[in-house]
């Protein structure tokens, strides 16, 4: 049984992070599969001024991946599968663009499309980050000294003695 339920865990984690990145394929390294292939970009649609994960194998010692207009060259790391991690220009023009993966042990380049969209992105992640307002902190100072009143007025009411008893 547990044997089972580790084996159900494992394939729905599997399935899970197989399915949030939308892989697609570049065209495949030649030469016996020295340089750069499965090129995949994590979003496909980015919007200007914004990050964007590209991925490539068969770059061993590493690669540079690059888009002129898109964003600066950027170093992919050496290993099977390479990351880069590259900043999208907040100038770039909307539209399917088309980047470059070059490893530095081969003349071999692979391309992979990406589109950008128009605008900033939602500013993610700054929940919290901002104080709140005068009316909130006035409601919230009246909440807790009325929990404090009501948790003493019981504790009081707890501990008074019985009457009548000997």
């Amino acid at each position: 049984m547990r044997a089972f339920r580790a084996l159900t865990v494992t394939a729905a984690a599997i399935a899970a992070v197989g399915l949030s990145t939308p892989f697609a394929t570049a065209n495949p390294g030649g030469q016996g599969g020295r340089g750069p292939a499965n090129v995949s970009v994590n979003p496909f649609s980015v919007h200007q001024g914004s990050t964007m994960q590209v991925s490539a194998s068969g770059c061993g010692h590493g690669g540079t991946v690059s888009s002129p207009g898109n964003f600066s060259p950027a170093n992919l790391s050496a290993g099977t599968v390479g990351f880069a991690t590259v900043r999208i220009f907040n100038h770039a023009s909307p539209g399917t663009h088309t980047l470059h993966v070059r490893c530095n042990d081969s003349d071999l380049i692979a391309t992979h499309n990406f589109r950008v969209l128009s605008g900033n992105g939602a500013q993610g992640g700054i929940g919290g980050s901002f104080g709140p307002s005068a009316t909130e902190t006035v409601i919230g100072a009246g909440l807790v000294g009325t929990a404090a009143l009501g948790a003493g007025i019981h504790l009081m009411r707890r501990h008074r003695p019985a009457r009548g008893r000997a």
